[in-house]
């Protein structure tokens, strides 16, 4: 299996695993593929929580070591 079909049936494994979107399913599958079965010898870099914690299952070590917090979410004012 080449690497661009490894990558596909990772990605695809890991949205039906973990509760990740289209980018970052690709993402977690590449670091999978990346390390070849060794998620433990690879450090993954993420701020968003769902890559994160998806990561930390699969066995690597997530980089920052800790999330930033979450900023509230602003309204958009309405132009007239």
């Amino acid at each position: 299996m080449c690497a661009s079909e490894a990558l596909r049936t990772l990605a695809e494994r890991s949205v039906r695993t973990h509760p990740l979107r289209a980018a970052g399913a690709m993402q977690l599958g590449a670091a999978l593929v990346a390390s070849d079965g060794a998620a433990g010898a690879l450090r993954f870099v993420s701020l968003d929580m769902r890559r994160r914690e998806a990561a930390q299952r699969e066995g690597f070590p997530v980089l920052p070591d800790t999330a930033p917090k979450p900023r509230p979410v602003r309204e958009r004012r309405r132009r007239r």
